[in-house]
């Protein structure tokens, strides 16, 4: 049945060609998007709803999450707010409860944050495991994963497990763990830095993982600078993550590449990093996604809009560039650009109504919750 969406004040549609159309409509059948223009030229549909003047823009796509995982970190979090550094062996903690949850407990973690983030706009969603770190648990987080979420990555080399050398863990990663988790997910992933997996290390796995037909995907240069970014360029990886230090050819690299740069502010946030250049990305013509960065241990938000601010407000990104980085850019990170993050004929129906009259209300408005109404898949989620 089709369903014509009018009265729609503001439309962001992230199109070329359509680009932001005011007194707008569109209209969905089924999972996807048939019709977007001026509400005065929409075509009849089998139902309506008049939206009242509010904005629309495609759903969220978050992509990059740590969604697996069991326990609680806040005593590292107030020690951080107290003045220690962050440290990635952090991750060991979730690493300890993850392994001792149950697969029902750990689905309902997922669950939980899933529809927490659907809730507040985010249609589309990526998940690594990585808190598992042998062979049995990170199948097991990827077998659960993707039962939940839109997209799964391999995240085996998310640190040296405690009784491993990082070189014998890398072969491991590389293969039995490799060969059992690659039915089940569409990426692989490396925590190229520092307390993590150095630059050959880092190639291995990535290397491997392409072997097995992975599309490739890097944490890189969170912590200091580093080799992450040579190499999510020099491999061809979808996304390289986190780019919170970065040198002039780290960007001339990246804008003159494939590879996006996924900028995760709320991670640096709550790990009182700076946050990135994203002007100097967006300037010298990389693209740039913004992602939630979702994970018990360094950032406990499931909340975009709060990340759109965020960039907004501190990382001098204007209103579209950042909404543009949030949905568009996100898809495209997953390359799916094409698909979701984007609202024209033929795209997926992964709408999300503000209750506000334009786009700009998410900076302005830091900290409301302004989400009216999502569909995703074409199916009203809220």
């Amino acid at each position: 049945m089709s369903l014509l969406l009018t009265g729609i004040g503001e439309l962001t549609t992230n199109d070329d060609e359509l680009g932001t159309v005011t007194d707008a409509a569109l209209v969905i059948d089924g999972a996807s998007v048939v019709w977007a223009g001026p509400a005065a030229s929409a075509p009849a549909a089998d139902a309506a709803v008049d939206l009242e003047g509010r904005a629309v823009l495609p759903g969220w796509v978050d992509s990059h999450t740590h969604l697996v995982f069991a326990g609680d970190r806040t005593t590292e979090f107030a020690a951080r707010m107290a003045g220690q550094p962050y440290r990635a062996g952090g991750i060991a903690v979730t690493v300890g409860a993850t392994r001792a949850a149950s697969d029902d407990q750990l689905t309902a973690v997922v669950r939980r944050h899933v529809a927490e983030a659907v809730s507040q706009g985010t249609t589309y969603i990526e998940t690594k495991t990585g808190y598992g770190l042998d062979v049995p648990n990170e199948l097991r987080s990827a077998v659960l994963a993707s039962a939940e979420v839109d997209e799964v990555t391999f995240l085996g080399a998310h640190l040296v497990p405690q009784g491993w050398d990082a070189d014998s863990y890398v072969d491991l990663v590389c293969g039995e763990m490799l060969s059992q988790v690659a039915p089940h997910v569409r990426w692989i992933d490396v925590f190229c830095e520092t307390g993590a997996f150095d630059g050959q290390q880092s190639r291995a796995v990535l290397t491997a993982g392409a072997k097995h037909g992975l599309g490739l995907r890097v944490h890189g240069n969170q912590l200091d600078y580093g080799p992450g970014v040579r190499l999510a360029v020099e491999l061809n990886a979808a996304s390289v993550d986190h780019c919170t230090y970065l040198t002039k050819s780290d960007i001339d690299d990246l804008a003159s590449s494939e590879t996006v740069a996924t900028l995760l502010p709320a991670c640096d946030l709550s790990t009182r990093q700076p946050l990135p250049d994203a002007q100097s990305l967006l300037n010298a013509g990389a693209t740039v996604a913004l992602a939630s960065n979702c994970n018990p241990g360094s950032s406990y938000t499931t909340s975009m809009a709060f990340c759109v601010a965020t960039a907004v407000l501190q990382m001098r990104m204007s209103v579209s560039e950042a909404v543009r980085a949030a949905t568009w850019g996100g898809a495209r990170a997953l390359r799916r650009e094409n698909e979701i993050g984007i609202l024209r004929p033929g795209s997926r129906a992964d709408i999300h109504v503000l209750d506000a009259p334009s786009i700009t209300h998410l900076a302005y408005r830091p900290g409301v919750p302004l989400t009216y109404a999502v569909w995703r898949k074409g199916i009203r989620a809220r």
